[in-house]
Order: C-alpha cells, then sequence, then structure tokens
C-alpha cells in the first residue's frame, strides 16, 4: 500500500459516485427475491479448503525471492519478475488461462536537491526534490519568489496566482487540499519557472512526487513549514531571491502484472480480484502486499481444485485474479490494466474485490465503507459496492469477529476501478496508522503503536505478520470469491 502523497479522485467523479451510490438499491432489499437451493455451497467448500498453513507457503516463498534479490520485490528488479513468474507458472499448472502485461514504469534516482535564499548572508533550507520533478539548469535556477494565496485550498487554482505576478518566479505554495501536480500545473501557467512547497505542519520537508516525467512540468521540491512561513514573511516585506538546484535522472524499466482467469463462467459478469505483487525497495513486503497476494494464490488453486477450469463445468461467472506491479508508485499497474480496457470489457466486469495488507502485525479488521456509512473521507463507492460491503459484514459477523468501516482513501489499487463506475470493496489490517485504545480492546494487540510497525521497511519479513488476522482474511476471500462465481444474485444482478 503506497503512502500516496494525492488524491487519486477528482471532485467531479466523487460528486458523480456519490449520486450512484444515492441512486443504488438499499443493501439486499431490491434484489431477486429467491437463491437457487445450492448456492453459497462453493463459497462454504472454498472457506474449508483454504487455510493460513496452505497460503503460508506462497509468503515463505516471496521472502526466499526477496533474500535472494538484495532483500525486496519492488517493481522492477529481478525481486518482482521471480515473484511474477512464481505466480504465473503456479497458476498455470492449476489450469488457468494466464498471462502477463508489461508495461512501463520509471525511476527517479535524485542527484543534487537543494533550495539556497539568496543574499548578503545566503543560506541553505533542507529541500527534498519531488519525486519525476524536471531538474533545473545547471548550477541552479535563481529567481524571485512569488506567494501563492494561502486559504482553504492553498495554490490548487488559478485565483490563488495574482495575475502577471509570477512570471519568471519561483512559487512558494503552501501544502494542502489539492494534489502537488494541481498546484504545479497552476502555478506554471501563471508563469512560474518553478515551484516550492512547504509543509502544513511537523518538521521535515514536503516529500511530494508526481506519477511520471510527463507530470513534471517545472522543477518542483519541498521545504519544511518553519522554512516556508519565514520566507512567507520575509517576501511579503520585499523581494526574497532563492536558488533552487534540481537534478534528477529518471530511468525509464518495463514491469508486467498477472492476469489469471477461469476457463468457464460467462464473460460479461466477470469477478475480478486483485492484490498488489511489488514491495517497496526497502524491504520483502511480505504483509505489504505478500500477504495478499498469497491469499489470493491460494484461493484461486482451491476454485481450481473445484472444477473452474473446466470449460464445459464452470462456475457461473467467470473468475479474473489479477497480481498488479508497481502500486507502490501508485496505483501504476492497476491504472494501466483499466486503461487498456474497451468500454465494454469495463461494463463486462460485475465488481472487483481488493485485499492489501491483511496480516499486519498489530491488526484491525477493517472492511471498505462501500455504503459511507462512516460518513468520513470520499463517500460511497458505485452502485453496488454498499452490497459487497454488506456481504464481507455479513461474513464477519457470522464467524464472531469484530470489525469496522474504512474510507476508500485512494490509497490501494480500487481505485482506477471506482473511477471507472464498478462496484468494488475488500479489506486490510492496516499500514502506518496507530492502533487506538479501543481498538486493542477489541482486536488485541497494542494501543499506541502502529497496525504495522515494519510498514515500508526491511521489518516486514515473514517473521512479522500475524496469521490470526491472514486467516480471518483468507476466509473472506474465500468466501467473496465463492459467493460471486455461483452468483450476482447480491448485487441484483
Amino acid at each position: 500500500m503506497p503512502n500516496i502523497h494525492r488524491n487519486r479522485r477528482s471532485i467531479p467523479a466523487l460528486a458523480a459516485l456519490a449520486a450512484a451510490a444515492v441512486a443504488a438499491p438499499v443493501l439486499l432489499a431490491a434484489t431477486p427475491a429467491s437463491a437457487h437451493p445450492r448456492e453459497g455451497r462453493l463459497a462454504q467448500e472454498l472457506v474449508e479448503e483454504v487455510t493460513a498453513r496452505g497460503a503460508y507457503r506462497h509468503l515463505a516463498k516471496f521472502q526466499q525471492i526477496a533474500d535472494a534479490n538484495g532483500g525486496n520485490r519492488a517493481a522492477g528488479t529481478p525481486g518482482h519478475a521471480a515473484s511474477a513468474a512464481y505466480v504465473h507458472d503456479t497458476l498455470k499448472k492449476a489450469g488457468y488461462d494466464v498471462s502477463y502485461q508489461d508495461f512501463d514504469i520509471y525511476e527517479a534516482h535524485t542527484k543534487t536537491e537543494k533550495t539556497t535564499v539568496l543574499g548578503d548572508q545566503p543560506r541553505e533550507l533542507a529541500t527534498a526534490a519531488f519525486t519525476f520533478t524536471k531538474s533545473t539548469p545547471a548550477g541552479g535556477l535563481a529567481a524571485p519568489l512569488a506567494l501563492a494565496r494561502v486559504d482553504e485550498t492553498p495554490g490548487c487554482t488559478a485565483d490563488d496566482y495574482a495575475s502577471g505576478t509570477f512570471t519568471g518566479k519561483i512559487a512558494l505554495v503552501k501544502r494542502g487540499a489539492c494534489t502537488f501536480v494541481e498546484k504545479q500545473r497552476a502555478a506554471a501557467a501563471a508563469g512560474a519557472v518553478g515551484v516550492i512547497v512547504y509543509n502544513h505542519s511537523g518538521t521535515t520537508p514536503v516529500r511530494g512526487g508526481f506519477s511520471s516525467p510527463a507530470e513534471g512540468v517545472i522543477p518542483s521540491a519541498g521545504i519544511t513549514l518553519a522554512d516556508g512561513e519565514a520566507l512567507a514573511a520575509a517576501a511579503a516585506k520585499g523581494e526574497v531571491k532563492v536558488r533552487l538546484d534540481l537534478d534528477q535522472e529518471h530511468v525509464k524499466k518495463t514491469t508486467r502484472n498477472v492476469i489469471a482467469e477461469t476457463r468457464g463462467g460467462r464473460a460479461d459478469r466477470v469477478v475480478t480480484v486483485g492484490s498488489h505483487l511489488d514491495s517497496v525497495p526497502e524491504g520483502p513486503g511480505i504483509n505489504d502486499n505478500g500477504s495478499g497476494s498469497a491469499g489470493l494464490l491460494e484461493v484461486a488453486l482451491k476454485l481450481a481444485d473445484e472444477g473452474a477450469n473446466k470449460k464445459n463445468k464452470g462456475r457461473a461467472n467467470k473468475v479474473r485474479f489479477a497480481w498488479w506491479s508497481a502500486e507502490e508508485l501508485g496505483l501504476l499497474g492497476s491504472e494501466h490494466y483499466v486503461a487498456q480496457l474497451s468500454e465494454k470489457q469495463k461494463k463486462d466486469i460485475a465488481l472487483y474485490l481488493n485485499f492489501d495488507m491483511i496480516a499486519s502485525p498489530n491488526p484491525a479488521q477493517f472492511v471498505y465503507d462501500g455504503d459511507d456509512s462512516d460518513k468520513t473521507g470520499a463517500g460511497a463507492g458505485p452502485a453496488g459496492s454498499a452490497q459487497i460491503e454488506a456481504l464481507i459484514n455479513g461474513f464477519l459477523d457470522k464467524k464472531g469477529k469484530p470489525h469496522e468501516g474504512s474510507d476508500f482513501d485512494g490509497r490501494s489499487d480500487y481505485g482506477p476501478f471506482i473511477e471507472n463506475g464498478i462496484p468494488a470493496g475488500g479489506t486490510f489490517t492496516g499500514a502506518e496508522g496507530i492502533k487506538t485504545a479501543e481498538q486493542a480492546k477489541r482486536y488485541g494487540g497494542t494501543a499506541g503503536a502502529a497496525y504495522d510497525p515494519n510498514y515500508h521497511g526491511a521489518g516486514d519479513n515473514l517473521k512479522n505478520i500475524d496469521l490470526k488476522a491472514f486467516d480471518t482474511n483468507l476466509d473472506v476471500i474465500a468466501h467473496a470469491v465463492g459467493t460471486y462465481a455461483e452468483s450476482l444474485r447480491t448485487l441484483g444482478k
């Protein structure tokens, strides 16, 4: 799960989704009245057959691959390539139609990141070059500062840049409210030749970035809150000149998604289930997201044992499993996949289920809030998302497992599906967020500590996972896949 510094969904998109949710049927009330007597049999069988012990072997394999490849499985590295080959070959042997989907990614290598306040006594500020920023000319870019308006949406819109006052200058913008791309584009449109974003809290420079080099149109970097406020105060009294010196190399690489689908089932009613397979460069990524990847792989293998790959004996609906690459770089694999689909292919996807970090060592049990009943964040998912949430919550309730809602905040691979009106749902057990005392009472574990203290670090390894949480979420995957492979009745389809 990436620590994304930008909202993946636009305001118009959110409004449309909210409207769709309002118009959607209320949970199960409007679904077809009667179920087939055998409905639910596959889900029950999969839940019984899928075990944490069975899925653990895949986690062990991912750890072994990372150990043999510099300690990680990051997109564009040999570790990820080996992980993708393991998933691909395992599913091929099980009888799935399996394919790779290759796409290009970029790595950013920063050589220089400096901001110097010029004058009689020049001073250098702590600076973080934005990922995929445009570099400055050799020796840096020296120009006066111009202050973007600080309001509820600082530096986000054209009216935050006074007409004619930013041409040839470096814009100083406060962090918050919109994406770094939007701030940069607004500054560039006003004539700024560079942009410096200062933090809204804390003592560290803003670490922002863009999805690709193509999004970096002017040199962009971040500084601390204290330095930003000091510059703004000085520039409000008179001209302040700075030199921004950024040198960043962008290296193109190729990585790949793995897509596997059942041979049987209706191709116009596709149940799509996904997890990202890549880790961050700093560690092996066994919880994030070897856990979701291993869970999907084990469920897929047990589904194959149930005859899903026999062309004439397949389940009612086609099931498509996906292992995304470059999620840690900003959901790039799932975005690429959805972007390549035709409108008909998008309509053929009945729903999308996402599982990212399901074995956190200090876990909570989160279920994506499809109906926006928690009234926080981005709002409801597309019509059908509420029913997915209800299915998962109902299953956990029957198992006596506590759970709570989580906002569709755009930090995982459901994002591109939701943006295209495809209902989505899923679970996860927490990343860098802090467990509350109430959650510790509900789930056990340590209050005041992160759900995963090893998040995006070398410690995210085979020793630091919670197998009970893993087992619970494996059951969720098995139940949801088994249910929807047989019938979409609960979605009103």
